[in-house]
């Protein structure tokens, strides 16, 4: 009888792991992930899904990464980038929508609008910094959808921006790389896959609820994308960058799922 190594079985359970990831992949990207993990796995059974030994707990943090990233390829392979988010009536509107950010409402950050310079740069042709006139210039698309917070909590808001596809277009990006960075005034960073950056309904949203975007909803820009969890729509934009090196983010650096589809 031959002996397979860990490796081995973790590659040979692939096919497996996919059918049974299809079904509860979305449920795996919350942040008590770690907790389900670590009650709902044998510790066996986390050895033979990451093909670590664990004997400690840095063994369990990279065994756990491992589960994570295998999770994000399940979620691109199962994203339908045609499939749109479901949208609502302006009756519908949750007022007030609710403040969320990783610091509180005095802290807000304040961006000077006639300083203000959107950085584009990596793998793009155009790299000029883009004012908000110019922005605004462009053609403009509206959309009352639901914002999801892995926190539990839910609200629907109207945004109203530059189709984010048509921005990246404008730019000369390429289409083909892996992913989108953005970079933020509060300091926060996030990066998406570009099937997600091309889907219709993900927008740089200059407005809410018809006005400009106020600085708690983050203003001057903000990336609105009802396909995916809150934490992945940064406020406060002040560069955006594209790219084949993955570039993380503020919450997935610290265990956050990254695909972080809703």
């Amino acid at each position: 009888m031959i002996k397979k190594t860990p490796q081995q079985i973790a590659m040979d359970g692939e096919p497996l792991l996919k059918d049974v990831l299809k079904d509860v992949g979305r449920h795996l990207d919350q942040p008590m992930r770690r907790a389900f993990l670590q009650r709902s796995l044998s510790l066996g059974g986390l050895s033979l899904l990451s093909g670590c030994a664990i004997v400690d707990e840095s063994s369990v943090e990279k065994a756990l990464l491992k589960v994570s990233r295998f999770n994000d390829k399940v979620q691109a392979w199962l994203f339908d980038p045609n499939r749109l988010a479901p949208t609502y009536p302006d009756s519908m509107i949750t007022r007030p929508f609710p403040f969320n950010a990783y610091y509180g409402e005095d802290e807000i950050r304040e961006v000077a609008e006639d300083s203000y310079r959107l950085e584009v740069t990596g793998l793009v042709a155009d790299q000029h910094a883009w004012t908000l006139a110019e922005l605004r210039a462009m053609p403009q698309a509206d959309q009352v959808t639901r914002h999801i917070c892995v926190e539990g909590w839910s609200a629907i808001g109207k945004w109203g921006g530059v189709p984010f596809a048509s921005f990246l277009r404008r730019v000369g990006a390429d289409l083909g790389a892996k992913y989108v960075g953005f970079k933020c005034a509060d300091d926060y960073y996030t990066s998406i896959d570009m099937a997600t950056a091309l889907h219709p309904q993900t927008l740089l949203a200059l407005t809410y609820d018809g006005q400009p975007l106020p600085p708690r909803y983050g203003f001057p820009m903000k990336l609105r994308m009802p396909t995916k969890l809150g934490y992945k729509n940064p406020k406060h934009i002040q560069a955006i960058f594209v790219t084949n090196t993955y570039p993380g983010g503020y919450w997935e650096d610290q265990g956050y799922n990254w695909f972080g589809g809703s």
